[in-house]
């Protein structure tokens, strides 16, 4: 058939507002839970034309993730109204072995900047990517897995595995060193921050790569796991292995290294982290307790694992303790910034939902959801930027809301052909 031979390439947005310095960029989206599609989301909250792909009749299982809204007959996941907002929604089965999905696919990669996927498994699909450059020599492809894809280098059989977040937390070295020491165990991080991180790097890569196609017309593929993410965020960990043969272990709230650092425990029963990073900030710490200054000296009591450990360190840390659990939290937290030690109450979203700070930066927006057909409220948008802001155009779509518009006004295809497709289950 090769249809997509002979269709023209139709400019972003064909459906989206103009908006945001990504305007002009479209996304086709085929991934799920959580990575895939939350590097989508960034990108269409600045004004990428994001297509999202989903199974006919059956959608993304992101639509169904615990906890659900439920309006009359419809039901939607919480994740899902704050994530899929400003998306187009393209019901269609992504199998290249059926003639009329190869064109449809193929069409739309003809006709945008980016694929995203976290499929794994694309080749089973009869997807290539030598076919994709074919198509689009521009294209970025960004893969989004756990153990990356094999082109890249590896143990094949390791790029094979299925993954999901705690897994990559676990395998990429994060888990080890998350929570208290032993005979605690190790603790994976909550609210899928493996995902959210290896998604804010997939963004990263796919602006590089879309800028340097611009500049040379040149596509290309960026391969982004969930355990290298995890290992990048690591610090001075693998330093620490190769040139003092240590192993870093973990250390529960409190930073090994320097103090104040830690977790206290407040008089109303609330938790304060104090962080008083070097000498300065330690003396202005030091100041704010009205301890001697002489005897608690950053050299020894605050500035390194010896000081923390040693006599007079342990006895700043208790003295430390007393302090906060003799205030309340807030009381503490302004006499302390008063003397510019940083310093943070543990908030709770009730908090944060009433936080006059939050509310006055814009951090929670509203907008009409698609399914339940009603106004939500959800968090806003990071970064902000002065002349090309983010904003929500839209919110969550319903399962295939868009296919019909993207096919006509991105595709061509008239309404007989359309038709066609549904009938055979293709979209």
């Amino acid at each position: 058939m090769e249809r997509w031979k002979e269709i023209e390439h139709v400019p972003a947005p064909a459906i989206a507002p103009k908006f945001g310095p990504l305007t002009g960029m479209r996304v086709l989206m085929t991934g799920s839970i959580v990575a895939a599609p939350f590097a989508a989301s960034l990108l269409a909250e600045y004004g990428a034309e994001v297509i999202h792909v989903e199974r006919p009749g059956v959608g993304d299982p992101y639509r169904e993730q615990a906890p659900v809204v439920k309006q009359g007959d419809q039901r939607v996941s919480t994740v899902w109204i704050q994530e899929a907002r400003n998306k187009l929604s393209l019901s269609l089965e992504v199998n290249l072995k059926i003639p009329e999905s190869k064109e449809i696919f193929l069409s739309l990669i003809k006709n945008c900047d980016v694929w995203v996927e976290n499929m794994v498994w694309i080749e089973k699909l009869g997807i290539t990517e030598e076919m994709l450059f074919e198509v689009n020599p521009k294209l970025v492809i960004a893969h989004i897995s756990g153990f990356g894809r094999p082109q890249f280098g590896g143990v094949p059989e390791e790029c094979n595995r299925p993954s999901y977040d705690p897994i990559g937390q676990a395998e990429g070295g994060f888990m080890f060193i998350n929570g208290f020491p032993e005979p605690m165990p190790p603790s994976p991080a909550t609210g899928f921050m493996n995902d959210y991180i290896t998604a804010l790097f997939a963004v990263n890569g796919i602006l590089m790569a879309y800028l340097h196609a611009q500049k040379t017309g040149q596509g290309q593929a960026i391969d982004i796991s969930q355990i290298e993410s995890m290992s990048k965020v690591l610090s001075d960990l693998f330093v620490q292995r190769f040139l003092l043969g240590r192993t870093k272990q973990r250390g529960g709230n409190k930073i090994p290294i320097f103090q104040p650092a830690n977790l206290f425990k407040t008089k109303d029963e609330r938790y304060l982290y104090i962080g008083a990073y070097g000498s300065f900030v330690f003396g202005r710490f030091i100041k704010a307790l009205e301890l001697d200054p002489n005897k608690f000296t950053h050299e020894a009591a605050g500035g390194s694992p010896e000081a923390l450990n040693s006599e007079i360190g342990l006895e700043l840390n208790q003295l430390t303790m007393d302090w906060v659990a003799a205030h309340d939290a807030e009381e503490a937290k302004q006499h302390l910034l008063s003397f510019k030690v940083p310093c943070g109450i543990v908030k709770t979203a009730e908090d944060l939902v009433d936080s006059e700070h939050y509310q006055k930066r814009g951090d929670f927006v509203e907008y009409k959801d698609e399914t339940l057909d009603q106004i939500v409220k959800a968090f806003g948008f990071n970064p902000k930027m002065s002349q090309t802001p983010a904003k929500v155009w839209r919110g969550a779509p319903k399962l295939g809301q868009d296919t019909d518009a993207i096919l006509q006004k991105v595709l061509h295809y008239d309404d007989g052909e359309i038709a066609n497709f549904r009938q055979q289950g293709v979209i």
